[in-house]
């Protein structure tokens, strides 16, 4: 079977975000999009991104609310619109890991039972079975729940656990498009290896001098706080509080955005265990060995619908990944 180009599978999959979402949005109703992800992690500005993208060239408009979780009110979503299906920022914060984004994502369903609410494309891993059991009882008692999961491990856990419509949805992020470089390739082989608590092992680089070690989760204060600011001073012209927010919140993850793939744009060949290098090497075209995190989610995410190019290769193994990317580059000069 002939592998898929990067364009045609990110246009594929940009189409099976559609099929999941058509049914809940609409051009002539208002949206509120939660959990906006200020914080330093490229990925989860890449899925917010996404998301805007997807609103904007699916139904030519942006969400009448946004937040993030430190400003959260659930006082001023009523205020903006009290009416219209609530979305959820998609990610990996689905479980019991990153316990302040399921703590908002009960008490949303607590605080409006039976308005449409939609969690977009996420990992699920609960610890604790209790944890797990307390987000059904939630969803039992809102009754409008929508939940949207990005591999096939997490649709069963579901559907088994909560009572609630589950789609399978490949992750926001695709709906950025291809993507071009922002920095020229500097090193045959640059390793993007999570520093936090995913991460699945230490790797050992004695062997592999010549490769850079990076994470993208550290960052500058003052070029995201540039962009807030220059993103607030251009929503001001609406004289609308909620716009202006927006803009601002919008312009710091296009910061982050941009740093991470100037980032990754460094190597000619990329070995990674972060599910969104491997998505944005997908968007720009870039050859990739993929690890994976500490349970699973970036293979599972490949099985179900990202495995399917030239461009990545499962690695068994550190000495695998690097020997794989090693290869591509050479290719990559010889051509």
């Amino acid at each position: 079977m002939t592998a898929k180009s990067n364009v045609a599978l990110i246009a594929e999959l940009q189409d099976m975000v559609h099929d999941c979402l058509k049914d809940y949005v609409s051009a002539d109703e208002p949206v509120a999009m939660v959990d906006f992800p200020d914080y330093k992690n490229v990925g989860d500005s890449a899925i917010w991104l996404g998301q805007m993208a997807y609103l904007s060239s699916r139904f030519g408009k942006s969400p009448s609310y946004i937040s993030a979780l430190p400003d959260h009110s659930h006082d001023k979503l009523d205020e903006a619109m009290p009416s219209g299906p609530i979305l959820i920022t998609g990610g990996g914060t689905f479980g019991d890991i990153w316990s302040g984004h399921q703590e908002l994502r009960e008490s949303i369903l607590e605080r409006w039972p039976g308005r449409l609410v939609v969690q977009l494309p996420q990992s699920i891993h609960y610890k604790s079975q209790g944890h797990a059991d307390r987000m059904a009882r939630a969803i039992a008692r809102h009754k409008n729940f929508v939940l949207l999961v990005r591999d096939e491990e997490s649709k069963a856990f579901a559907e088994k656990h909560f009572d609630c419509r589950v789609h399978l949805c490949p992750d926001m992020a695709f709906c950025i498009g291809p993507i071009q470089p922002l920095a020229a390739a500097r090193f045959p082989v640059l390793a993007m290896l999570r520093a936090d608590q995913e991460s699945a092992a230490k790797y050992d680089f004695s062997a592999y001098p010549d490769v850079p070690v990076e994470d993208w989760i550290s960052e500058s204060r003052t070029p995201v706080r540039i962009a807030k600011a220059l993103g607030a001073a251009k929503g001001a012209v609406s004289l609308n509080p909620e716009l202006i927010k927006a803009a601002k919140l919008n312009a710091a993850a296009h910061n982050r955005f941009r740093r991470g793939i100037r980032q990754i744009s460094r190597g000619q060949t990329i070995v990674t265990d972060r599910l969104h290098v491997h998505i944005c090497a997908l968007l720009l075209g870039r050859p990739h060995a993929v690890l994976d995190n500490n349970y699973g989610k970036v293979r599972r995410f490949m099985a179900a619908f990202s495995g399917g190019t030239d461009l990545s290769h499962k690695a068994a193994s550190l000495d695998d990944g690097i020997a794989w990317a090693r290869s591509q580059a050479s290719l990559g000069a010889a051509a």
